[in-house]
C-alpha cells in the first residue's frame, strides 16, 4: 500500500460520522460567534453599570475580542502544527475560560475589555485548530462543503445570540451571559475529548523552530493567490464587524425597535444561514470560484442600492427596505465565508496550522482596522454601513481578479 493510500485510510479512521463531526465543530467554532453577538443586548446595561459617558466606547467590547483573536491566532496556528490539533484546542479553551471569568467579574470597563481580549486570545485556539483539523481530513470542494455546513450552525448561533443574551440577562443581569459562555465551552470540550481523535500524526508535526516558521510563513506570503484570498476574507469580515458594532444602535436608536432588536437581528442573519446551507449543495457542482465571484457581484450591487436608498431618505431608508437589502447582504456573506476560507487553506498542506493562523489573523486585523475606520463616520445613519459594504466588496472583486489571473506556483 502506498503512503498516500495509508494516509487516506488513516484519515477515514479518524473521521466521526459526518453529521456528528459537523455538529461538534460547529459548536466549537461558534464559541467565537456567540462571544461576539450575545453581549450586544447588554450594551445599555454595561453602559449604565460602568457609567460610560461615550456610548460609542461599547464598540470596543466587540473589537477587543477580535483584537485578542489576532494575537491568539498567531500563537495557536504554529502550536497546532507542533503539538497537534486536540491539545491546541484544549489549551485555547483554558485561556478562553480565564478571560471569561475576568470579564464576568469585572468592576470597570478597562477590566471588562481586558477579559474580552483574553477571551479572544483563547477562542483563537479552537477556531484555528478546528480549521486545521478539518483540513487534515478533507480537501478541495469536499472541504468547502463541510465548512459550509459548519457555517450553517455557526451562523445560526449569532442569529439567536442577541435573543439568547437578552433572555439570559433576565436571570440577574449581563454577567450571566458570560456564565453561558462557560457552559458552552465545557460541553464542547467534553464532546471533543470523548469523541474526536487527533488528526495530525507525530511524524507529520512541525517543531516550533523560529527559522522554520519564518521560512514557511514567507512561503505563504509569497503566494499571490493566498494573499488575495486573505484580503477578500478581511474585507468580508470588515463588513460583518462594522455591522455588529453598530447593529444595536441601528435597530434601537434609528428604527426604535426596542426589545424586538434580537428578532430583527436574527431576520437579517437568516440570509447567511440559507446561503451556507445551499452552498453546501452547489459548491460541488459549480465550484468555489464561480460562487465567490457571483456573491461578490451581488453584494456590491446590493450595497449600491442600499447607499442610494440611504441618500434618498436622509440616511434612514424605510425599515422594510433596509431589512430586505440586509438579508441579501448576509446571503452573500454566507456564500463567501466558507468558500474563501477553503480557497485560502487549500494550497497550504503540511503547514495548515500556521496557514490557518496567517489567514485568520491577517483577515481579522484587516477587519478590525477597516471596520473601525468606517465606524468612525457612524452617527445615527445607515449611510456609512452601505458605503462600507460597497467599498469592501469592490476591493474584494479586484483581489479575486488578481488571484484568478495570476495564481502562484505550488
Amino acid at each position: 500500500m502506498s503512503s498516500s493510500e495509508t494516509s487516506a485510510l488513516t484519515s477515514l479512521k479518524k473521521r466521526l460520522p459526518e453529521k456528528e463531526f459537523i455538529a461538534l465543530f460547529a459548536l466549537m467554532t461558534s464559541l467565537t460567534a456567540l462571544s461576539m453577538d450575545a453581549v450586544l443586548p447588554a450594551f445599555p446595561s454595561i453602559t449604565d453599570a460602568f457609567n460610560i459617558a461615550d456610548y460609542h466606547q461599547t464598540q470596543w467590547i466587540v473589537t477587543g475580542l477580535v483584537f485578542g483573536m489576532v494575537f491568539g491566532e498567531i500563537i495557536f496556528g504554529p502550536l497546532s502544527d507542533a503539538i497537534g490539533r486536540r491539545k491546541t484546542i484544549l489549551i485555547g479553551i483554558s485561556v478562553y475560560t480565564l478571560g471569561t471569568v475576568i470579564a464576568m467579574t469585572a468592576q470597570s470597563l478597562p477590566i471588562l475589555l481586558l477579559g474580552r481580549v483574553i477571551q479572544g486570545i483563547g477562542v483563537a485556539g479552537p477556531k484555528i485548530a478546528s480549521r486545521a483539523l478539518i483540513r487534515d481530513l478533507y480537501k478541495g470542494a469536499a472541504m468547502a462543503r463541510i465548512m459550509s455546513y459548519v457555517m450553517v450552525i455557526f451562523i445560526f448561533v449569532p442569529m439567536l445570540a442577541p435573543w439568547f443574551g437578552q433572555k439570559v440577562m433576565l436571570l440577574g443581569g449581563w454577567r450571566w451571559i458570560f456564565v453561558a459562555f462557560l457552559i458552552q465551552a465545557a460541553v464542547a470540550t467534553l464532546w471533543l475529548i470523548l469523541r474526536q481523535q487527533e488528526t495530525l500524526p507525530k511524524a507529520q508535526r512541525q517543531p516550533l523552530q523560529p527559522a522554520r516558521l519564518i521560512r514557511d510563513a514567507l512561503g505563504i506570503f509569497k503566494r499571490i493567490d493566498v494573499m488575495c484570498y486573505i484580503g477578500i476574507t478581511g474585507c468580508v469580515f470588515s463588513g460583518l464587524l462594522l455591522y455588529l458594532s453598530i447593529a444595536q444602535s441601528i435597530f434601537q436608536d434609528i428604527y426604535s425597535t426596542g426589545d424586538n432588536f434580537p428578532l430583527y437581528f436574527a431576520l437579517l442573519s437568516c440570509g447567511a444561514g440559507v446561503a451556507s446551507f445551499t452552498n453546501g449543495h452547489f459548491v460541488m457542482r459549480l465550484g468555489m470560484a464561480l460562487l465567490v465571484k457571483s456573491a461578490l457581484c451581488l453584494l456590491a450591487g446590493t450595497a449600491l442600492v442600499m447607499l442610494a436608498s440611504a441618500l434618498l431618505h436622509q440616511g434612514i431608508p424605510p425599515l422594510w427596505l433596509f431589512l430586505a437589502l440586509g438579508i441579501l447582504v448576509f446571503f452573500c456573506q454566507g456564500v463567501l465565508f466558507g468558500n474563501i476560507n477553503a480557497m485560502a487553506m487549500e494550497p497550504l498542506g503540511r503547514t495548515a496550522g500556521l496557514g490557518a493562523a496567517i489567514v485568520s489573523a491577517s483577515s481579522s486585523l484587516i477587519g478590525v482596522v477597516f471596520s473601525s475606520l468606517v465606524g468612525l463616520f457612524y452617527h445615527d445613519s445607515v449611510t456609512p454601513l452601505a458605503c462600507g459594504f460597497l467599498i469592501f466588496s469592490s476591493i474584494s472583486l479586484m483581489l479575486l481578479f488578481i488571484a484568478r489571473r495570476y495564481p502562484s506556483a505550488e
